[in-house]
């Protein structure tokens, strides 16, 4: 109970990001004292720079190395080092933070993560990507380190917050909640024609665009029921995914003896970051208030896989094993990319990601390496997505 006395050191990879400004905006808005070690950005460096003269971090790191002179010019004389490159990004995730936030958005995130795990830090979990490409390495090395891996996304958290250690072996189904997205109620049609900017706007969270697309997608529901496998040692067969347009309960688990736990809260990504930074304890912060009267109602879905199938391919991944979530998840960065660049359509997002997945198993590249487990990860990662831009070069010349 003694983490909120104690002033913890902190890094927060990712401090640009939707997540990153939410969890140095809880600091704030609870009043905790944290000592920062390191902020991290991609190319934000006006926002990184705005985070690093109000928090005072030792380095403030962009990965974008083209951005470094800009960033030394914002902290010159303010005794914050700048640095840049991917390296860099690296070396600030191993400087010894007693809890580290990963928030780097898709697989550039899998190296820091693991840089933190080594040194035995608490990871504050919201990189996906990290537990898709190497989730039981990750978890091990965490583990064999003396630190925690504590998921940060809300359906994770909410799991982790209900699933009882001692019952473990008594958990019948975890099942995740969706919003259903801004697509929840278009046809097919409709969807072949929907644009970047409203895949993005979603209807009950503030995220990052590549997050918002898989949200519309449900692609992110996919990813989460491979973390949820990983994290809590659950079998495909026994994850569900549930559409739950409200976003107030944020999962839950069912016991073999009939009762169903959940965890519920308005949508608002800093009370699982609270969760995540003050467990076992709990942190005392201006909170937004669950009023269910408000909402009247919950309401729930089953999933349609014929306008959603990145569930079915998601599925596909588990069941095929070794590199095939790896490879899904690198496969279907390229096809947002390529989505948000107005190449190919929203629903070709998935047709390219399951095409990827043929053709990398019909190859036979989805088996793991007999190497190490990340640099195996890695590997099938640049394999995917150099056969994901072919296959989406192949639907942008059909379209």
């Amino acid at each position: 109970m003694g983490t909120l006395t104690v002033i913890r050191k902190v890094v927060v990879l990712g401090s640009t990001g939707s997540i990153g400004v939410s969890t140095l905006g809880l600091f704030e808005a609870a009043g905790v004292e944290v000592e920062i070690l390191a902020l991290t950005a991609g190319r934000n460096v006006e926002r990184l720079i705005e985070q690093s003269l109000r928090w005072r971090p030792a380095v403030a790191v962009i990965e974008d190395e083209r951005c470094l002179e800009a960033l030394r010019a914002g902290l010159k004389d303010t005794g914050v080092r700048a640095a840049a490159g991917t390296s860099a990004v690296i070396e600030a995730a191993a400087m010894g933070a007693d809890w580290v936030m990963s928030a780097i958005v898709g697989a550039a995130g899998l190296a820091p993560t693991l840089a933190a795990a080594r040194t035995g830090a608490v990871i504050a979990l919201a990189n996906k990507e990290s537990l898709v490409c190497a989730g039981p390495a990750l978890l091990r090395i965490a583990r064999e380190a003396g630190g925690a891996v504590i998921p940060v996304d809300s359906e994770h958290s909410a799991i982790f917050q209900v699933l009882q250690p001692a019952c473990a072996q008594r958990v019948s189904r975890l099942i995740l909640t969706a919003s259903g997205g801004p697509f929840r109620t278009w046809t097919r049609e409709q969807m072949a024609l929907a644009t970047p900017e409203q895949a993005v706007a979603h209807p009950n969270w503030s995220m990052g665009a590549k997050i918002s697309v898989d949200s519309a997608s449900m692609m992110n529901k996919g990813l989460e029921m491979i973390e949820a496998s990983y994290l809590f040692d659950t079998p495909e067969e026994r994850i569900e995914a549930v559409i739950h347009p409200q976003s107030v309960i944020h999962s839950l688990v069912e016991y073999a003896d009939g009762s169903t736990l959940a965890q519920l809260g308005p949508p608002d990504m800093r009370s699982p970051i609270a969760c995540a930074f003050a467990w076992p304890d709990r942190l005392p912060w201006p909170a937004p208030r669950l009023d269910l009267a408000a909402y009247g109602q919950l309401t729930f879905e089953q999933p349609d896989l014929e306008r959603f199938p990145s569930l079915g391919i998601a599925r596909e991944a588990m069941r095929l094993g070794g590199g095939a979530p790896a490879a899904m998840n690198a496969a279907n960065e390229v096809a947002v990319a390529a989505f948000l660049d107005r190449q190919i359509g929203f629903l070709d997002i998935a047709g390219s990601v399951a095409g990827t997945l043929e053709r990398m198993n019909s190859l036979g590249a989805l088996m793991e390496a007999d190497t190490d487990p990340v640099e195996s990860a890695m590997t099938t990662d640049a394999s995917a997505r150099r056969i994901a831009a072919e296959v989406v070069r192949q639907v942008h010349r059909h379209n």
